[in-house]
């Protein structure tokens, strides 16, 4: 290179470019061509520099001992040792070339003669590094005042990452990577202690920009001028200017002072912002913000949700049950290592109890429960069950496991006794000597003991079963029996594939058959008088297990159970006020469950025993209320998790709490409590003082058909007035008819059973000379058990009575409306059960 050519290189290329044109001039010609091969030291820090390097060509890295960020690559025209001689200093860094470098090079006796001979060598390079270092003081007190202003917020680094396998957590990962990988904006929402702003930490320290600084502000405690956050227009600067290109969490948004929710919208749209000014001030110009926003909520602001650029729902812990086991062990080894113990073990058992409860509060509540639990060891290993005590759901407030109560009761109900040896083993035979007993015996209540039972036994009974077990009868029912042994047969005499359930069509039409199906009973028994004729007793009850087998040689398992059976129907309407319900735990049943084999059936896993699955289509983690269980145990039988729960609960809590509603049920309600005056027939007429001659067919036929619709009419034209009251009124709004109309159940049910005991405690406890009649025999002689008259009377009027009181709570319980506003429907009530009172005590 020729030396003029060096000339304009040096001042193009090089630091020395702020030299006088005759300086460089000078050095040009005196610079010497040296080679230096790859992965060489040139110049050690803490040493005497042995010259002045200029790198031609090549690459160099520059390190420092004493700060392990500095390395730098080296590009050509990189001025080598040029402060250290002139300030006479050792070498501050140490230089290696990466490649075969080409350098000029003068050396340190040469540069000095020069320096003497040019004194404004040392005046000028004095000049800049004055102003470098004016410079490097302003930058640092900028650092120091941004610093000053970042330390209250900033986040040092993320608690955690995600724990868990399931397919929320998984998902969740995805989402913290895809808004790690841009500079896009974030909302993340969701429940209170999900740590939330745990996963804003893991975006920013997922990101490019990890070194960068990460704040984090509670928005309650920002400034409602926003000054905190913008900084002020000649002033202190704000948390967005101080955080550079970091980021910026704005947590509890829906806590932000709605004075900054507009310039909080234009931040996220335009990356813009205007500093604070003064009263009286005209605006300051706007700033661009390089900072990334991440916004915190604990729920969807659609406001917000359509500014950013991702929206993560961080889900809550109890739709994570998959993940309890991982989260479980990871915050145990947290807790212990931090009170220097050894690690504890969760029990299974412990686990389950876990699995079962809802969380609302979510990780910081788990974190706190297994906290408090691990102090309460006291040196032991386990976890167990008795130390882990989650406060109880809504769900599981006010129930009692009675299968944790009373282990032979679980004993008993998972045994081949409960149902099958009863229903196979007695039911099944004792079913069908009944009929042939009401069909070839005697034809009156007095001398057929089948009869007795049919009408005196089971129909108050049922009745008084109902608000202790709900369903239970079902699960012992003659009918499903032969529909079950139909079922069997015709498998094997004609093997196929059962029918799925038309299910769309049964749940909407169903309810409608059964009750039309009751309807036409109901009159049957009155017009034929079947309490009182023992085929026609019989001939009802193979009607109704004929249509068990029929529709069980078609559908598979019990879709007669659930969508058809009168009695079933009337059944689950009044389990709906039992006072014990089986369900299983939800926790439980979504971490652990894989087979669903309580619903679905399946071969022995673990403790679960092989079965067929719920008759009646019916998970019992699902269940709302007691109308589609069967009490039959199968699921507990299947259950392998100890997931299934037979609880004792306050009577009819489902009713204004879980219920869902049905027309058809209010349909079968009111019918059932027309029933009541159907039945008294003779005492209404002798009450009213018609002369009506009900030996007539026909008389008999309309007369039944009034009474089984004119009592329904006394609720409704109740409903009727509190709309009038609501429309004069316009203070609350009454709820509809369907949902109203089940506080009339515990009246309808104690009516129903206030008739029944008529028979009970009259013609009940005449059984064993009946029995004896039945076969020709005399029954003299032998004990008869009959009430007094009076003990009846006072019996059902307790009972009324009883069902008034009931009903009154009920319907406030279901309308959470105040007394006043439903005093049309407890008068309906009332009415009711004083006209039942008249024609059923009498007096």
């Amino acid at each position: 290179m020729t030396i003029p050519s060096l000339v304009t290189w040096l001042q193009e290329r090089t630091a020395l470019s702020i030299l006088a044109p005759n300086v460089i001039e000078a050095i040009a010609p005196i610079l010497e061509e040296r080679v230096v091969s790859a992965n060489q030291c040139l110049v050690e820090e803490e040493t005497s520099a042995d010259g002045l390097y200029i790198l031609r060509s090549g690459r160099l890295e520059s390190e420092n001992k004493s700060d392990r960020l500095r390395n730098l690559g080296l590009l050509p025209g990189t001025v080598i040792n040029l402060q250290a001689l002139i300030l006479k200093q050792p070498v501050r860094d140490t230089i290696v070339t990466l490649t075969e470098c080409e350098f000029w090079f003068l050396s340190a006796q040469k540069f000095q003669e020069l320096i003497e001979q040019y004194p404004e060598i040392t005046q000028t390079f004095s000049q800049q590094l004055a102003r470098e270092l004016e410079q490097l003081s302003s930058q640092l007190s900028f650092e120091q005042e941004r610093q000053t202003i970042l330390r209250p917020y900033l986040v040092t680094k993320a608690k955690r990452g995600i724990i868990g396998k399931s397919s929320y957590a998984v998902r969740l990962r995805s989402q913290i990577k895809q808004a790690s990988e841009n500079r896009q904006s974030v909302l993340i929402f969701g429940e209170p202690g999900l740590e939330k702003d745990n996963i804003a930490a893991l975006i920013h320290f997922s990101s490019s920009y990890r070194r960068k600084p990460i704040i984090k502000i509670n928005c309650s405690t920002l400034q409602a001028n926003g000054a905190d956050l913008f900084g002020r227009a000649g002033g202190k600067m704000g948390l967005l200017e101080a955080v550079g290109e970091g980021t910026l969490i704005l947590n509890n948004i829906q806590e932000l002072p709605s004075e900054l929710l507009q310039p909080i919208a234009e931040l996220l749209q335009t990356n813009t912002y205007i500093p604070v000014t003064r009263p009286g001030e005209s605006l300051a110009e706007k700033k661009t913000s390089q900072a990334r926003i991440i916004i915190i909520s604990e729920k969807n602001i659609a406001a917000i949700a359509s500014l950013v650029g991702h929206s993560i729902k961080v889900p809550p812990l109890r739709v994570r049950k998959g993940d309890l086991e991982d989260l479980t062990n990871y915050y145990i080894s947290l807790i212990c290592r931090a009170k220097g113990m050894k690690k504890s073990r969760i029990v299974p058992e412990a686990l389950r109890r876990l699995q079962a409860y809802d969380f609302p509060n979510n990780l910081r509540e788990l974190a706190n429960l297994l906290e408090r639990a691990i102090v309460q060891l006291q040196g032991c290993a386990d976890i167990t069950e008795e130390v882990i005590w989650p406060s109880q759901g809504k769900k599981k407030q006010f129930r009692l496991n009675l299968l944790n109560a009373y282990p032979v009761l679980r004993q008993f109900l998972r045994s081949s006794w409960w149902p099958d040896r009863i229903n196979y083993g007695f039911t099944l035979t004792a079913f069908a000597l009944l009929n042939v007993i009401l069909f070839v015996g005697p034809q009156t209540r007095s001398q057929n003991f089948a009869l007795n039972l049919f009408w005196a036994w089971w129909w108050p009974l049922v009745l008084m079963v109902f608000p202790f077990f709900g369903r239970v009868w079902c699960a012992i029912c003659p009918f499903m029996i032969y529909g079950e042994v139909t079922q069997k047969l015709s498998l094997w005499l004609f093997p196929r594939q059962l029918k799925k359930w038309p299910r769309q069509a049964a749940e909407k039409w169903g309810g409608w058959f059964l009750f039309g199906l009751f309807a036409l009973i109901l009159l049957w028994e009155e017009l034929w008088d079947l309490e009182n004729t023992a085929y026609l007793s019989s001939c009802l009850l193979l009607l109704i297990t004929a249509g068990a087998m029929i529709f069980s040689a078609i559908f598979e398992r019990r879709f007669w159970c659930r969508y058809l059976c009168p009695i079933g129907g009337m059944n689950g309407m009044f389990a709906k006020l039992s006072m014990t319900e089986l369900r299983a735990q939800q926790g439980i049943c979504s971490a652990e469950c894989t087979t669903y084999q309580c619903y679905k059936g399946g071969s022995q896993k673990g403790e679960g025993m092989e079965t067929n699955g719920c008759p009646l289509y019916s998970h019992p983690a699902q269940l709302e209320d007691n109308r589609d269980c069967v009490l039959c145990m199968t699921c507990l039988k299947a259950c392998p998790h100890r997931s299934v729960e037979f609880n004792l609960r306050p009577p009819g809590i489902e009713l204004w709490t879980t219920h869902v509603p049905r027309s058809y049920e209010v349909a079968l309600l009111l019918l059932l409590l027309d029933l009541v005056f159907l039945h008294r027939l003779p005492e209404i007429q002798q009450r009213l003082r018609f002369h009506l001659d009900l030996t007539q067919f026909w008389t008999h036929f309309w007369v039944s058909v009034v009474a089984l619709s004119l009592p329904a009419l006394i609720p409704l034209v109740g409903y009727g007035v509190m709309r009038l009251i609501y429309q004069a009124t316009q203070k609350i709004k009454p709820r509809r008819f369907v949902e109203l109309a089940y506080g009339y159940l515990p009246l309808v049910l104690a009516g129903n059973l206030a008739h029944y005991l008529r028979l009970w405690l009259g013609e009940a406890g005449r059984i064993l000379p009946v029995s004896f009649a039945t076969f020709g025999l005399s029954g003299e002689g032998l004990p008869i058990l009959v009430v007094h008259p009076a003990v009846t009377a006072f019996l059902q009027g307790t009972t009324l009575v009883a069902g008034v009181i009931l009903s009154v709570i009920l319907t406030q319980k279901i309308a959470r409306q105040p007394f006043k506003l439903l005093l049309a429907q407890h008068l309906c009530t009332a009415l009711l059960a004083i006209g039942m009172w008249k024609i059923i005590v009498g007096y």
